[in-house]
């Protein structure tokens, strides 16, 4: 999110929120690494799931009511919504304080991982940006975010 034109699309903190988000939870080497390590910095999946949906309210109608200002475009909100369902029939499965380990064991998280993965290619893909960096840290993304 570095290079990403950060204010070209009107609500472009709830968009590197978004993208933030999706990006932990596409990326199965991240969640090993700092997610089951407990590397400080990062949250846990219930903070990528409530950055996903906190000020969207993804949980509650389609992304697709956000084109124009959150996505560019219908292809990015059907990706989006195709990961938050996937992500969330998890959590209600498994509970938002369940430990990383329910989540990454749960038989539908790799087609949850799949689904977060094509949205967030899709995302910063049309920021400009590299899908395969790793994930900043929340500290990062609260200063890409008060900045701009």
């Amino acid at each position: 999110m570095g290079g990403m034109p950060l204010n070209d699309m009107p609500w472009w903190r709830w968009r590197t929120n978004v993208r933030s988000a999706l990006h932990m939870l596409s990326d199965p080497a991240f969640q090993r690494d700092v997610w089951l390590a407990g590397v400080d910095g990062y949250g846990d999946v219930t903070d990528a799931v409530y950055r996903l949906v906190e000020d969207t309210w993804l949980d509650h109608w389609s992304a697709e009511k956000y084109v124009g200002t959150i996505f560019r475009d219908s292809q990015e909100a059907a990706l989006v919504d195709t990961a938050v369902l996937r992500v969330l029939r998890i959590m209600h499965q498994v509970g938002p304080d369940a430990p990383v380990t329910a989540y990454m064991e749960h038989a539908a998280w790799p087609e949850a991982v799949r689904a977060a993965r094509d949205a967030h290619v899709r995302l910063a893909t049309s920021d400009g940006e590299d899908p395969d960096t790793a994930p900043r840290s929340l500290e990062v993304l609260s200063i890409l975010t008060r900045s701009a």
